[in-house]
């Protein structure tokens, strides 16, 4: 990814308001071609809403969402479905289908009406399983799976819906160390071996640092800060963004700062 490659996606001056209640204020950034980038901020920043904004989840607004240069409202569904992947929280609702089905009804962008799945749509249902390590779950019904295991489901149906841009809502939430590490290596190498275009919703800011390309943190629904990743580890960036002193320490392999929890009393 280079700083000519192309913009995939940008906000420009966006608004958004539910309830009386202004949720994102005047956001405008781009992220381009193969980029992997993470928003963060506190709860209530708007970060969620964005992702879903972008993906017409969530209609509405001021100010343009653009996609590939295009208002985002010109697509049809079918048309944006090939373009992004919107990937949900492991907690999300579970339809009851097995892994497999569900897989394959993510090929629906590139179906005819009325037309059944093709060999070509099997292929590569079998081929992102085998990928994302889910082929051993493919006759399993989703709700038996494990927070860990859905949130595999979810990324091999990216996968397969063949998107060169996924937009990922807090993909590591609930999951355990270990998970969490399967779950970024996925999506790091979806982003160097298939050029995929990442945007990531994280808690997890620590993660963010050490993973993307890019950080976008939102605070009260703006754009709070939108740069390298190693430059939002300071301690004024970070207070004004989350409204609280944080506590740093060099991270003893990357040597950039990490966030630490305090030690309130009891600790010896």
């Amino acid at each position: 990814m280079t700083d000519a490659a192309e913009i995939v996606l940008e906000a420009k001056h966006f608004s958004l308001a539910r309830g009386g209640k202004e949720i994102l204020r005047d956001v405008s950034f781009q992220i381009r071609r193969g980029e992997y980038v993470t928003i963060v901020g506190p709860n209530g920043a708007g970060k969620t809403t964005l992702l879903k904004c972008f993906d017409r989840l969530l209609a509405g607004g001021e100010g343009e969402l653009l996609i590939r240069g295009v208002p985002a409202e010109r697509y049809s569904q079918r048309e944006l479905a090939r373009l992004i992947a919107y990937v949900p929280q492991a907690d999300g609702r579970l339809i009851p289908f097995t892994v497999e089905q569900f897989l394959l009804m993510c090929r629906y962008p590139y179906l005819s009406p009325f037309a059944s799945v093709s060999k070509e749509d099997r292929r590569i249902v079998r081929e992102a399983m085998e990928r994302t390590d889910t082929a051993r779950f493919a006759e399993r019904i989703l709700t038996t799976l494990s927070g860990g295991e859905r949130q595999k489901v979810y990324i091999a149906a990216a996968l397969a819906q063949g998107a060169s841009i996924w937009l990922l809502d807090e993909p590591t939430t609930f999951l355990d160390y270990g998970r969490q590490a399967e779950i970024l290596a996925l999506m790091a190498a979806a982003n160097r071996q298939f050029e995929v275009t990442i945007v990531s919703v994280t808690h997890d800011l620590n993660h963010a640092v050490l993973e993307t390309d890019r950080v976008v943190a939102l605070a009260e629904g703006r754009v709070a800060f939108n740069g390298p990743p190693a430059e939002i580890m300071q301690p004024d960036i970070l207070r004004q963004i989350y409204g609280t002193p944080l506590l740093l320490v060099d991270h003893p392999q990357a040597h950039i700062p990490m966030i630490v929890p305090r030690v309130n009393g009891g600790a010896r």
